[in-house]
């Protein structure tokens, strides 16, 4: 997988760190300090200039106010998510919604698209409306396309984003039970047709049963990168 330098990280979960040529940090689904996957020599953030937030579920925001205290990054996610992040001290803020695109990091556009999942943010003790929830496809100034699902399952309109924003690189769930299964992820990648396809968000509880074994047995013609928790690809 030749990403032309961009650097990829996995932090573990569905949680990942992209740093651009020009070194912008992006990072998807900030849940770091609390993520048992996340190595400790990566718990602390030093840098962020732009958080992507899918949804509003502990597993994927349950850092994000505390990053954004700490750096006071750029936060883009659903109208709803980034309203409530706004109340918890973000200070800027770019709401979008699925089928948009906005330029972010300087030369980085990130296109909101599809999942199918639920979105809820827990704030003390009570469960609020986040929006719905979203992937994305982030591309670079290098050309670079990677789409990362969130948590869904496998849909028909991924044929969509393929067809309209090819990504290179597929950041999919294969954990099953709250996500894609394997067997769903290969169908995903049939429909997507990626160069290269990273499994997230497998492991990380005793729930999350698929493997990238399992996805590997499954798929043709699509490199499958089994990343381990702290890895960076460039």
């Amino acid at each position: 997988m030749n990403l032309k330098g961009i650097k990829l990280t996995w932090l573990g979960h569905a949680t990942f760190r992209m740093e651009t040529s020009a070194g912008k940090i992006v990072i998807i689904d900030p849940w770091i300090m609390h993520n048992p996957k996340c190595p400790e020599s990566e718990k602390k953030v030093k840098k962020v200039d732009v958080l992507l937030c899918t949804h509003g579920h502990l597993d994927h925001i349950g850092d994000a106010v505390e990053i954004i205290k700490q750096h006071q990054p750029l936060v883009v996610g659903m109208p709803e998510l980034c309203g409530w992040l706004q109340t918890k001290g973000a200070k800027s803020v770019s709401g979008m919604n699925k089928g948009g695109t906005q330029t972010v990091a300087g030369d980085v556009k990130v296109t909101m698209v599809h999942a199918n999942h639920s979105s809820g943010a827990e704030d003390g003790g009570q469960i609020i409306y986040a929006g719905a929830p979203c992937g994305y496809v982030i591309e670079f100034a290098n050309g670079i396309k990677i789409y990362h699902a969130g948590d869904t399952n496998v849909f028909g309109d991924m044929a969509i984003i393929r067809d309209l924003y090819p990504p290179d690189v597929a950041l999919l769930p294969i954990g099953d039970h709250y996500t894609m299964s394997p067997r769903e992820a290969a169908y995903a990648c049939n429909l997507l047709k990626p160069k290269a396809v990273v499994p997230m968000h497998f492991g990380t509880f005793p729930l999350l049963r698929g493997t990238p074994t399992e996805l590997k047995k499954l798929v043709s013609g699509v490199e499958v990168v089994e990343m381990k928790p702290g890895e960076t690809i460039s």
